[in-house]
């Protein structure tokens, strides 16, 4: 199984790469990716060594290579978890993907919609990834959330909104190219996916039946409005094609 899960984070690190490809221009993608890349292992790193953000704790051999104390495969997540976020929030919101710049209240709404969205997944992806892959070891095991501390949740947020504030951010630099052009039906729907994959692996693996609920509401609620707000907006896209 750990071996699978990294194998699936690479791919959906690409396919969230590939989508942002299809979805904004290049301009975008060369700043954004690499800096979720590196703010996520920079948060995880300091984490490791220093207790911040999400409490100490130490990663097993189960995710695979390590820069120094961090598996390579957790800050690609980062970023395909924050892309995943930040569409949907968008849909959620303003019931499109990010199209063109908007201010800076649009923006902050926007990633704190995203964070809470990525922290959702993380609310059963903790415990799973803990006590049942084993893939790291908390050096409080005792915290209120089934084990985990609440501490965890907020770096989660944090460091989820600031990614995807930057995200947002950089569509005031770099508009998104005309919807002729992009084609984004089908990558919106990739990301889309995703989360839905993610939700779907949490109701099957989940490390409890309590956890498994959580997710079918946490997670399934927000799944299931962006879907309708997608179908949405690509009727107006084919009524306009037409």
């Amino acid at each position: 199984m750990s071996v699978a899960l990294v194998v699936a984070s690479v791919l959906l690190f690409g396919a969230a790469a590939l989508a942002a490809q299809r979805l904004l221009p290049v301009g975008w993608l060369a700043v954004c990716m690499p800096f979720a890349v590196a703010a996520g292992w920079l948060a995880e790193q300091l984490g490791t060594r220093h207790g911040w953000l999400f409490g100490r704790y130490t990663y097993t051999e189960v995710l695979g290579p390590r820069l120094i104390d961090v598996p390579v495969v957790i800050p690609l997540m980062w970023f395909a978890l924050a892309m995943v976020g930040w569409v949907m929030a968008h849909l959620l919101l303003w019931r499109r993907p990010p199209a063109h710049g908007s201010g800076w209240p649009a923006s902050l709404l926007t990633a704190l919609l995203a964070a809470m969205l990525v922290t959702a997944f993380d609310l059963g992806a903790d415990p799973y990834f803990v006590y049942v892959l084993k893939a790291w070891v908390m050096e409080k095991p005792d915290g209120g959330w089934f084990g985990e501390t609440v501490e965890g949740f907020v770096g989660w947020m944090v460091v989820s909104f600031v990614i995807t504030l930057l995200f947002d951010r950089m569509t005031v630099r770099h508009p998104p190219l005309s919807a002729s052009a992009r084609q984004p039906i089908v990558p919106v729907a990739l990301l889309l996916s995703i989360y839905t994959c993610a939700l779907v692996f949490q109701m099957v693996w989940g490390a409890n039946l309590a956890l498994k609920v959580v997710a079918f509401f946490a997670m399934g609620i927000p799944m299931l409005i962006a879907w309708t707000s997608w179908m949405q907006w690509r009727q107006t896209l084919v009524m306009a094609d037409g």
